[in-house]
């Protein structure tokens, strides 16, 4: 038994020595010093099996493990000095300062959309989502946009089949949410939607939107301007004033545009807003009766309004950027700024 256990530390050791020698970098010398010399290593396990034998076949063997450990470490510190002069002698400095390694941060869309929830939530909406992937029927016609009705000119759209399409705003999920909730219903919808136009400065074929739906007794359009005042006011600064302005949506009626006084001139007129003093900013409008009828909503008893923003704009706003490629070129150059 005495035997076998000194046989195989020498086994041990030979395998050791010949591994150090093969090391070619400083973090596999690193690996087989753990290998050999820490304390799960191979000699530890086979000390383990020392129990049984006698005070003087211990100590013979305590005093072999001991001398290869000694030997393994001084064959470790001599590959790592030849390791050392193969790179020139540079080494590792422990008395340099530190280099702070590199964090990642918040893209600039996810710091807006994150910032338009918070205020929404805030005055008492709660968050929806939906799937980016959706039918026609879900996209167009539960939002009283038939097969050929004009109103689909307005959205080249990503068609994966005749039904199933590439969403090209999150309305979808407002109808989605009036099937599976009651009224009252105060819901925003944020998410990714997509649309065939050419990319430019001003347009991408994805962008973030988010909509709001608020559907209860009573609700009325001066319900949807008091609502988008406060956004407004708790987003760009209580002293910026709001322009609502009539526009056509086949899922609300009556349709409205909303403006807001440029802030980044105080409205005195600059190249963002085009020297009008006003930046566009949503659309919105009450609901109309044949999409609350789609939700399984009675227009007879409920009345809704609804309202829809692109992140990207409001991003492109508030940070004075002038082309919304930036957004998606994954330049450092850029994003890093925020």
């Amino acid at each position: 038994m005495n035997q076998e256990i000194q046989n195989r530390l020498k086994e041990i050791q030979d395998s050791a020595i010949a591994a150090i020698a093969a090391a070619g970098d400083e973090h596999s010398l690193f690996q087989l010093k753990s290998k050999y010399l820490g304390k799960k290593s191979e000699i530890s396990d086979v000390l383990k099996s020392i129990a049984a034998l006698s005070v003087d076949e211990k100590r013979s063997i305590g005093g072999l493990a001991n001398t290869i450990k000694t030997e393994l470490e001084r064959v470790i510190d001599e590959r790592a000095d030849a390791l050392l002069n193969s790179t020139g002698g540079v080494a590792l400095n422990t008395a340099l300062p530190g280099i702070k390694p590199l964090t990642g941060h918040l893209h600039p869309l996810t710091l807006t959309m994150r910032e338009l929830k918070s205020v929404f939530i805030r005055m008492g909406f709660c968050i929806e989502e939906g799937p980016e992937v959706e039918t026609d029927y879900y996209n167009f016609e539960a939002l009283n946009t038939p097969p050929h009705h004009p109103a689909r000119d307005m959205q080249d759209t990503f068609y994966l089949s005749p039904e199933i399409l590439l969403r090209t705003h999150t309305s979808p999920v407002q109808v989605r949410v009036m099937k599976s909730q009651k009224p009252p219903i105060r819901a925003i919808m944020p998410g990714r939607v997509y649309r065939n136009e050419e990319v430019s400065a001003r347009s991408y074929c994805l962008f973030h939107q988010i909509e709001g739906l608020y559907v209860d007794k009573g609700v009325s359009f001066a319900d949807l301007k008091g609502t988008l005042d406060s956004f407004v006011k708790g987003y760009f600064g209580s002293s910026v004033k709001t322009k609502f302005r009539p526009s056509f949506f086949p899922f609300t009626e009556p349709s409205a545009e909303v403006d807001v006084q440029c802030f980044l001139c105080n409205a005195k007129g600059c190249p963002i807003c085009k020297h009008t003093g006003w930046l566009e900013i949503l659309g919105c409008g009450m609901v109309h009766p044949n999409v609350l009828r789609n939700g399984g909503i009675d227009p007879e008893e409920f009345s809704g309004f609804a309202f829809g923003m692109g992140v990207e704009r409001i991003a492109l706003l508030k940070y004075g950027i002038d082309d919304i490629r930036l957004f998606y070129e994954n330049d450092l150059r850029v994003v890093s700024q925020f």
